[in-house]
């Protein structure tokens, strides 16, 4: 578990706010828990994640866990986050629950950031049918469902962009923002293959950035797979900074 410092309440707003900021179809609380469901589309969607410091599962919670996920067709998945007890760590690792990813929640301050009026970034309040296509296509394995895409991202209730980048007319990458009590998450940036290179990524980046401290937040936080040094070196470079790292892991 994480020891308490300055960054204790960063690590536990940038959690809670995650749940809003990428909803699933249907979520279950137990106890200091909320269970996530849908379809398989994402890991933090479809997995269980603490919302307390020293979050708890006993054996019975963990049988519970396991049977709701199977009888949605889904893999049973636990995120272990610095906000998980111990005990409960060593439980979930006894049941032979192996490491599917492990990622880093990272976090940047927005000041200096403005909204940006660059002709090529497009944001919009609610995802378009072109938008949602766009980032489907450049998804992989079970990401590529635009459906289910658009089954979560239309659940935000939330203030939200949706942004685009265009070269000649030509929709070339994508991102988005949540933004909730000052802090605003980033995610699904993404750019086409053969405009990679570019600095597009960048780009979404820092239009993203700059809505956010425009509707007033003082932060930034995203989510990045550890073994992704290309995504960690450009959010390194915008100010992000690793706030903790965390596993999800499933049993087979």
């Amino acid at each position: 578990m994480l020891t308490r410092t300055d960054d204790s309440e960063f690590v536990l707003g940038c959690e809670r706010r995650i749940i809003n900021a990428w909803p699933a179809l249907s979520t279950l609380v137990v106890g200091d828990w909320v269970l996530r469901f849908a379809n398989g589309y994402s890991g933090r969607a479809n997995s269980a994640t603490p919302l307390s410091y020293g979050a708890e599962l006993d054996g019975a919670m963990l049988d519970l866990i396991e049977e709701l996920y199977r009888a949605d067709g889904l893999t049973p998945a636990i995120r272990l986050t610095p906000l998980v007890a111990d005990a409960t760590r060593a439980a979930v690792l006894e049941r032979g629950y192996r490491v599917k990813d492990k990622s880093f929640g990272q976090i940047a301050p927005l000041a200096g950031f403005t909204a940006s009026e660059e002709a090529e970034l497009q944001i919009e309040a609610r995802p378009s049918q072109e938008w949602t296509a766009g980032v489907a296509a450049l998804q992989s394995g079970n990401k590529t469902h635009a459906g289910n895409l658009a089954g979560i991202i239309e659940k935000v209730r939330l203030p939200a962009a949706f942004a685009t980048w265009l070269v000649e007319g030509e929709a070339v990458a994508f991102g988005m923002s949540v933004a909730e009590r000052g802090m605003a998450e980033i995610g699904l940036i993404c750019v086409h293959p053969d405009h990679r290179g570019h600095g597009y990524g960048r780009k979404i980046m820092q239009g993203l950035m700059g809505w956010a401290a425009a509707t007033g937040c003082h932060s930034a936080y995203l989510q990045v797979e550890q073994s992704n040094a290309v995504a960690i070196n450009l959010y390194g470079s915008l100010g992000f900074r690793q706030l903790y790292a965390y596993e999800t892991r499933i049993l087979d």
